[in-house]
């Protein structure tokens, strides 16, 4: 079922009799296995509204993600949460629509410094398990009327509501950016030079650590301001070792776009795991896997993992005794999302019981959540 209306869609969900499979553009077969008929917003798509003065856009839910780019990009925006792109990495075809970016949340490495999706989401529009049609939340960050709700939706992966419609605010894109490389540095410390990093008065944008390759830094903005960023971030890393400075636009924007989308583990064999953990954490809960490779980002707090099949045990107790959270985007199992503590499990249970009382909404995609 592909509805082009938010009415159509409506009328779909109302009328259901057994479970839906909702789906956007279909790039992020993550979670357990969902079940019931395939409903698919792919249909509902077009920019409603684009202001570049009020730095705010509007968009149907299934709007291809390029598409919203491509018009930002001729009006010198962006998508300040940087989006990645899961096809390369789960395997999967179809395209991003920025429906799904805002069901997963799904936010690259400029979150350290800008912020999640959810951050950017200034209201939305949605159809409850219920077939209501709910509207929450404004077109501009003034309007924080049911911002609560609104940021809600943002990695709810359709289990709350079907987006029918976002409104997200936009940022100026940087003149210029430049990446500081650094060589030869262990987990522990690439993630003390990241935090060293993070901590300046630089406004780092991006940090990473690709263990056994290089240990990364991005610094965005005005190009005068850029340079003398740079220069005194590397004076600041001297201790670590000897800093390059890359400023090619074109290997700048190559060299994070391969961090976000992950590009090292593209095409390769085993179970993909995406760990969130506070970044000095992350080199013990390493040490204590083996048969794992590993790339840090947000300065070590987002760790991805290429693992062997049948790790999830030794991986989810490593990140259990450090209180963090690690989420299978892909491999065989019913226990892709990371087990919740029970009064959270029953907050989470009594939400979807309000906003989908017949359950009929992707049950089972977060069925360990």
């Amino acid at each position: 079922m592909t509805p082009r209306t938010e009415d159509e869609l409506a009328a779909i969900i109302k009328g259901a009799d057994a479970p839906l499979r909702i789906e956007g553009g279909g790039t992020r077969p993550i979670g357990g296995r969902a079940v019931g008929a395939r409903l698919s917003t792919s249909a509902m798509r077009g920019i409603v509204l684009y202001e570049p003065g009020a730095l705010t856009l509007v968009a149907r839910a299934g709007t291809p993600l390029e598409e919203v780019e491509a018009a930002l990009a001729q009006e010198g925006q962006r998508l300040a949460f940087e989006p990645m792109d899961h096809r390369g990495l789960l395997g999967s075809a179809g395209t991003p629509t920025i429906g799904g970016v805002v069901a997963a949340n799904v936010s690259g490495p400029r979150r350290v410094q800008a912020g999640a999706c959810r951050d950017f989401l200034l209201g939305v529009r949605l159809v409850d398990g219920a077939g209501r049609i709910v509207r929450n939340g404004g077109r501009v960050m003034k309007n924080v009327t049911g911002y609560d709700l609104v940021r809600l939706m943002a990695g709810s992966y359709g289990t709350l509501g079907v987006l029918t419609e976002v409104a997200l605010k936009v940022l100026p894109a940087p003149q210029a950016a430049v990446t500081l490389r650094l060589s030869g540095l262990d987990d522990a410390q690439a993630v003390a030079a990241l935090a060293r990093a993070l901590g300046s008065p630089f406004e780092v944008t991006g940090a990473a650590h690709l263990p056994g390759k290089a240990t990364l830094l991005r610094i965005e903005g005005f190009a005068a301001a850029v340079a003398y960023r740079a220069e005194r971030l590397a004076m600041l890393l001297a201790p670590f070792g000897a800093v390059t400075i890359e400023d090619d636009p074109a290997t700048v924007a190559a060299t994070w776009r391969d961090i976000r989308d992950v590009a090292a583990f593209h095409g390769r064999a085993g179970d993909i795991w995406r760990l969130s953990v506070r970044p000095t954490d992350a080199p013990g809960i390493m040490a204590g896997l083996s048969g794992v490779e590993a790339l840090y980002d947000w300065g070590g707090g987002l760790v991805w993992l290429l693992a062997p099949e049948g790790s999830a045990q030794a991986i989810r107790a490593g990140v259990n005794a450090r209180g963090g959270h690690a989420t299978r985007l892909r491999g065989a199992g019913a226990d892709a999302f990371h087990p919740l503590p029970a009064p959270v499990a029953a907050l989470q249970a009594g939400l979807r019981q309000r906003f989908d009382p017949r359950g009929i909404l992707n049950p089972g995609l977060m069925a360990s959540m």
